[in-house]
Formats: structure tokens, sequence, C-alpha cells
């Protein structure tokens, strides 16, 4: 069941200046007094671009276990995604809870998904690209996941899915030891 709320996942608005040119769009600025509330001592370890070409595919739920555990900052720079965070730490109010908000360019919107989260989306147009910030450096050997349609999280995706990687359809269940 979806939960309103989890702690520390937050939708953030960013306005654009537009003229006849187009647009500039700050994404980070870490001396924003908003930033530094939630940022705070972190650093952008790491910038990634995501593309994916169909609507409807998914990809995640992905995280990184400790120590490498990672706040994570999502944005849609091309199409329109719905963004999922699923809450995995076992002391949290909403631990096995998830939310997902609508991320799009036009919207100017981002997402921060803290560390203990697992995160994924869904396309809702084709070819899409996502924007990441890590406040962590990749660490393949605490890279893990769980799968997408886990029947304990019953997300409910807002379309038919349509591609989901293998690594991805193998990620384990929640009941098994992630």
């Amino acid at each position: 069941m979806e939960t309103p709320y989890i702690k520390g996942v937050l939708e953030i608005q960013t306005p654009k200046i537009e003229d006849e040119r187009g647009y500039f769009l700050s994404c980070f600025k870490e001396n924003n007094k908003f930033t530094k509330d939630i940022w705070s001592e972190k650093q952008i370890s790491q910038v990634n671009i995501s593309f994916t070409k169909l609507k409807g595919s998914v990809r995640g739920l992905h995280f990184q276990k400790v120590p490498f555990s990672e706040y994570k900052i999502i944005r849609c720079i091309k199409g329109k995604v719905w963004d999922v965070a699923v809450d995995l730490r076992p002391y949290s109010e909403t631990y096995k809870k998830w939310i997902a908000y609508e991320l799009c360019e036009k919207k100017s919107n981002a997402l921060i998904i803290p560390d203990g989260c697992a995160h994924g989306f869904q396309t809702l147009l084709n070819n899409c690209e996502l924007l990441y910030l890590h406040s962590k450096n990749y660490a393949p050997n605490y890279e893990s996941g769980i799968r997408w349609n886990d029947p304990s999280l019953n997300i409910n995706w807002p379309l038919n899915v349509t591609v989901v990687s293998s690594r991805d359809k193998t990620l384990p269940l929640l009941k098994d030891d992630i």
C-alpha cells in the first residue's frame, strides 16, 4: 500500500529561467538553504545520466549497501517518469513502504532519496533521460536491489511494463536476504 510520506524522500521544485533562447535550470546549489538543510555536509561524488528508449520500461529497484549507501537527487531532464522510492531502513516507521512521484522536464522537479532507500522508475513516454547526483561513488561489491514486482510491496506501476533488464528481473524479493 502506498504511503503519502517517507522521511527524507522529498520532491524539489526548481524554477526555470526562460527567454526567447530557451531556458536555464540550476540542478544543485550547495549554498541554497534547502540544500544545506537536506544535503548538509554530503558531497556530490558521482553524476550519472540514464537514457531509456521505450515507454513502460522499468529500471530498479536499486540501492547500495552500507558503508556505501547513498543519498541521490534524481531529475528527469527529458520526457516523463514515475519515480519510486522504497524505505528499507528497519528502524523507520515506513519500513517496506513506497512512495512515487511523477518527474518530468516540464515540471522541473527532482526527488531526493536518502540512504537506506531503494530507487526505481517507469518511463511514461519514449526516450526519457534522468540525471542522478550521488553522495557516494558506485561500489559494485555493495550494489543491491529488490525486484520491481515484489508482491510484498505491491507497487502499482501506472503502465503495462514493456521492458525490464535481465538483471532487474532476477533481483531478490524483500523476503530474501538482501
